[in-house]
């Protein structure tokens, strides 16, 4: 019976966080809607200012879980610009944690509801979410030679033109890096080898095509890139080995005492804009990276090890930035739960909301 109350408390750690995050996902999605049918007849850029400002309300939510709750240290090397920038963020990716990585130093810019992805194309048929992501700004992309280059780069150009708010976030190496997998980071390995480029270890051989068309798309509308390298404390075995980065799950239940950001900002005139000299300069970066992540994990010298070089600073987060929107968020949804009219309608929204996200990420021209 013990064992049964531990595991049942340790399960719901996870759980309960999960439940409200996507509970109330229908009545965010019924107030983004209220909104949408209201704004169509009003400026487009009136429309995307109110749609960040709802975006950050529900992302904050999230980070109340994933920081506030979870207890977790944020430590930060570098100085993050106080004003808000245009950039595309760049960082390696190692678990769906990584997302939310994007969200804390977004959060701290007070930019949080200008968060856009690009996402793997099969991201688009989770419920609710895939549609959104994609009305939200965000761009779905297919891999190799199903990559469509003429749809992001219109969709980026389109979001220009209207004056956007952006801080697009791109994860280069296409796949997260996983260290039980030595086939994929081999393949990666091979190809910098008959390329000529440097061969890495603790990060996957980034892809420069997406990476490339967001900064030549947006070249006159960015300020900055943003290059960001992340490491969970806690992911060594007994041996000293590199371990899988923590899920989504593991992390709500507390399993990452800290997480360690190395936050370099680049002048937009610092890179490189012919596609064959980027793609040298994004590698590089990313050797930067890999070497920064090996000594991280593999420095013999104490003082060193778990650490970014440089100060380190742990950045706590208040909760006055997101109890708020977990209040007002389960004051939407608690009178839905609570009716039968209101269950209905909630239900619905799952159903059709689905539905019609489906339908607008498959079928759209």
């Amino acid at each position: 019976m013990l064992l049964s109350l531990v595991v049942h408390t340790y399960s719901m750690r996870y759980w309960f966080p999960a439940a409200v995050m996507l509970g109330t996902a229908p009545a965010y999605l019924l107030s983004w809607s209220a909104w949408r049918l209201l704004s169509t007849v009003l400026p487009a850029r009136l429309y995307h200012g109110v749609d960040d400002r709802i975006y950050s309300v529900y992302q904050s939510m999230i980070l109340f879980f994933f920081e506030n709750y979870t207890g977790v240290e944020v430590v930060i090397y570098g100085d993050i610009p106080k004003n808000k920038e245009n950039v595309v963020y760049v960082s390696n990716h190692q678990c769906t944690v990584d997302w939310i990585i994007a969200d804390m130093l977004a959060i701290r810019q007070n930019a949080l509801g200008h968060l856009r992805y690009v996402l793997k194309d099969g991201l688009k048929w989770l419920p609710l979410y895939g549609w959104y992501f994609s009305q939200h700004g965000g761009v779905y992309v297919k891999r190799s030679a199903k990559f469509d280059e003429k749809a992001m780069r219109n969709k980026l150009i389109s979001q220009t033109e209207l004056g956007t708010p952006m801080y697009l976030v791109i994860f280069p190496e296409g796949t997260r890096y996983n260290p039980e997998l030595h086939k994929v980071i081999s393949a990666g390995q091979a190809f910098a080898c008959k390329e000529g480029l440097a061969v890495l270890k603790n990060v996957l051989t980034p892809r420069m095509k997406a990476a490339h068309i967001a900064v030549d798309s947006m070249k006159d509308h960015l300020d900055a890139i943003y290059d960001i390298t992340v490491a969970y404390e806690g992911t060594l075995d007994s041996k000293g080995r590199r371990k899988t980065a923590p899920s989504m799950p593991e992390f709500l239940c507390k399993e990452c005492p800290r997480v360690h950001i190395y936050f370099e900002r680049i002048n937009m005139e610092e890179v490189p804009q012919e596609p064959v000299f980027f793609r040298r300069w994004l590698h590089d970066r990313f050797a930067i990276k890999d070497k920064l992540l090996t000594d991280f994990y593999e420095s013999e010298e104490p003082e060193k090890k778990n650490k970014f070089p440089g100060e380190g600073r742990v950045s706590p987060l208040s909760i006055k930035k997101t109890l708020p929107s977990l209040i007002f968020l389960g004051g939407l949804t608690l009178p839905m739960l609570l009716t039968e009219s209101g269950r209905k309608l909630y239900i619905n929204t799952w159903v059709y909301g689905t539905l019609v996200g489906w339908l607008w990420v498959n079928i759209r021209p």
